[in-house]
């Protein structure tokens, strides 16, 4: 199968490859090319700009709205249900691969074994299945994993694995979500952390932390912690440490910019007013994190196909992020190639060349130009397989 009359961005050097053609065989990219062969059985995507398809790192498929309804006894079946009604929805709005970052019953890895049957439409999914949290922290009430002390926590982390988690995710600050809560207060030791990353070392995996200060930041990165969630308030100091370890950071932008969403889902007051409050800390966090180089990679902190400020999630944290000083190359990477390294798939993942999965979407307009086009998806494929063409007769 060909795709043909596209323009192919090349995410890792920027250059726009005009009028191209891609040759797709068994879900995988076989050819970048100029001129169609004559007879080619072809798809014509009408000039649009082709890019790899969305790789979006931080959401939670399960989650209830408003937090205060979210009950630790639900039925597996009904957190299925709601997961992957949204996990289908996160698929048609281009985003192709999703790591998940919690969620309730693990239904993250029950979801990434139907996708692989081939049963749901979905994203490919890479998940941690529950986070690891103290009793009272910031995950108390989310059918987390529970845990108190080092022993606790490296078993706990075990059992994660064990159910097929790719990564471990933790709390090492509290957050927003209620009332009384800021993102200043620590929530795990450095034993604890330790213990974590020693569990997610022994099997080849890595640990995300929720993130909110940088103290908090620093102890988890000395301790081998690898991606930070949110960080609201990172100073310069601790922006450039992380740069010079590699580490990446998901800045959730949507989380402090998205009231008018948050109102649609009736959340509690004190949480809009502890996002409104933190608007403006999370907004020079993230300059830092630009201005240092760190590794920064898209993440909503909620369903990434909800419409906020009329288009996907997904994409209105790549207006954000735009918004907020990082250029629209580093945005596009953030969503591809800086993505694709973070869940350790750099090698089929994240780009147009020949070898690379087959998960692709097409955007009226130059997206490198003009990051807003990102809004005017249109086309979506994923290892393949045509999802959506809204052009196609």
């Amino acid at each position: 199968m060909w795709l043909t009359n596209c323009h192919v961005v090349d995410v890792l050097s920027g250059e726009l490859l005009r009028d191209r053609s891609v040759r797709i065989e068994g879900g995988t990219i076989a050819e970048v090319r100029g001129a169609l062969p004559p007879g080619a059985d072809a798809r014509d995507l009408g000039g649009r700009h082709l890019l790899p398809g969305i790789i979006s790192c931080h959401s939670h498929l399960s989650v209830v709205f408003p937090f205060s309804e979210t009950s630790e006894d639900e039925s597996p079946a009904l957190t299925a249900f709601r997961a992957a009604q949204r996990a289908g929805d996160a698929l048609r709005a281009g985003i192709t691969t999703l790591r998940c970052v919690h969620e309730q019953n693990q239904i993250d890895l029950v979801l990434r074994d139907a996708h692989r049957r081939g049963w749901i439409d979905a994203p490919r999914i890479f998940g941690a299945g529950r986070a690891l949290s103290t009793p009272q922290g910031h995950g108390a009430g989310a059918d987390c994993s529970y845990a108190s002390g080092p022993d606790a926590f490296y078993r706990a982390a075990l059992g994660e694995l064990a159910a097929g988690a790719d990564h471990l995710k933790i709390f090492i600050n509290s957050g927003l979500a209620r009332e009384g809560e800021d993102f200043e207060h620590a929530e795990m030791t450095p034993e604890e952390i330790a213990a974590t990353v020693k569990a997610a070392h022994e099997h080849d995996s890595y640990v995300v932390a929720h993130s909110g200060e940088s103290a908090a930041i620093r102890e988890a990165l000395y301790q081998g912690v690898r991606s930070f969630e949110h960080a609201y308030a990172l100073d310069a100091d601790t922006a450039r440490l992380l740069a010079e370890r590699n580490a990446f950071v998901t800045p959730t932008l949507c989380v402090t910019n998205s009231l008018s969403w948050m109102k649609e889902n009736r959340f509690d007051e004190a949480s809009m007013a502890n996002a409104q409050n933190a608007i403006e800390p999370h907004k020079a966090s993230f300059r830092r994190a630009v201005e240092a180089g760190v590794q920064l990679v898209n993440g909503t902190d909620i369903p990434p196909a909800d419409l906020v400020e009329g288009v996907p999630a997904a994409v209105y944290e790549m207006l954000l992020m735009a918004e907020g000083g990082l250029d629209n190359l580093r945005v596009l990477q953030s969503v591809s190639t800086t993505a694709a390294r973070l869940v350790q798939a750099e090698d089929r993942l994240g780009q147009i060349a020949p070898g690379f999965t087959a998960d692709l979407i097409a955007v009226d307009g130059d997206p490198l130009r003009d990051i807003s086009a990102m809004s005017r998806l249109s086309f979506v494929m994923q290892s393949g397989v045509v999802v959506r063409d809204d052009l196609a007769a």
